[in-house]
């Protein structure tokens, strides 16, 4: 099955959703909310809230109930965007303007603030305890791995161990609850939700790995962006650890990291990302990420067998795959 069709069926109520997340932005400052309608239509996978909803199908599905997730979580993560585009200065993102590029810096910070304000409101419309406590160990945990990229920019010095560590925090996280909190707001089994969990995490980890490969190997219309955008902002990824752990790359490699340093934003990546291509650190992250994906495949064979379960390996392999 296509990844189309997936989404196929679950249409009707991720159009609710979409309708409920412009909804959600609306009516309280005439800016805030034209900033934050720019970046919802800028469009994006919608992972997060199919991921709820997928989850919710394990226990007893209530659309009315499970939007108090989906939506937040959404906005939670659009929130992030806002704040990474002026951490990183990024003038575009999925091919347009960025808000921090179409207004400034200050407009974009307020921005996510208030979108991430207006997730929290959501979030509160369910009374259960549990979910909230998650939800926010996990904003926290999101707001410490972006400080950890922040202190990170050109660290050419930092192991595998401690990017993956910051992924966990920036991005599987996020994934990860989307899954385990569907299941929880419609009362499946804790052991449910525990399994769905640790497959969103997998998950998670593996797109995150493969964005960062896009980064490297895929062009400006398919990815949005320049490529060797993170390298421009100082963003050491997983391919380029590994090129640098290679004896006769490292040296050259280096070099180039800390021309791209000095000329800034503009610098040209070209160079470094050839050297990057030519090493082993594409198959290497490639095969790393194909790993996160067989653990997420592992959690979920032990869920009852389903067309649920069967979208989500689905999804699982697109996420590995994809080329946008």
């Amino acid at each position: 099955m296509k990844l189309m069709d997936i989404f196929g069926t679950l249409k009707r109520d991720m159009d609710f959703i979409e309708r409920q997340l412009y909804r959600s932005i609306e009516g309280d400052d005439e800016l805030l909310s034209e900033t934050s309608l720019h970046l919802l239509k800028a469009g994006g996978k919608r992972l997060r809230p199919i991921f709820v909803l997928l989850g919710g199908k394990f226990g007893n599905y209530d659309l009315e109930k499970l939007q108090h997730v989906a939506v937040p979580l959404e906005l939670i993560h659009s929130a992030s965007l806002v704040h990474d585009d002026v951490i990183d200065d990024a003038g575009t993102r999925r091919g347009k303007p960025t808000v921090k590029a179409k207004w400034d810096n200050k407009i974009a910070m307020y921005t996510g603030d208030y979108i991430y304000a207006k997730a929290l409101m959501l979030a509160t419309q369910l009374e259960n305890p549990q979910l909230h406590r998650i939800l926010a160990k996990a904003m926290v945990q999101m707001s410490v791995g972006e400080m950890e990229q922040i202190r990170d920019f050109f660290n050419t010095d930092q192991s595998v161990r401690h990017y993956l560590l910051r992924i966990r925090r920036k991005t599987a996280l996020l994934i990860a609850i989307s899954c385990q909190l569907g299941a929880l707001a419609s009362d499946a089994t804790a052991k449910v939700h525990s399994l769905l969990y640790r497959y969103g995490y997998n998950v998670g980890m593996a797109f995150q790995i493969r964005d960062d490969l896009l980064d490297l190997c895929g062009t400006e219309k398919s990815i949005g962006k320049p490529p060797g955008s993170d390298m421009r902002q100082g963003n050491i990824t997983l391919p380029v650890i590994y090129a640098l752990q290679e004896e006769g790359l490292k040296v050259p490699l280096l070099r180039e990291i800390s021309t791209i340093r000095e000329q800034g934003a503009d610098a040209d990546a070209s160079k470094a990302i050839q050297m990057i291509l030519s090493s082993q650190g594409i198959s290497r992250a490639e095969q790393l990420a194909d790993r996160f994906i067989g653990k997420a495949m592992d959690a979920l064979d032990e869920l009852p067998e389903s067309k649920t379960r069967t979208h989500l390996k689905e999804i699982a392999l697109f996420v590995n795959k994809r080329s946008y």
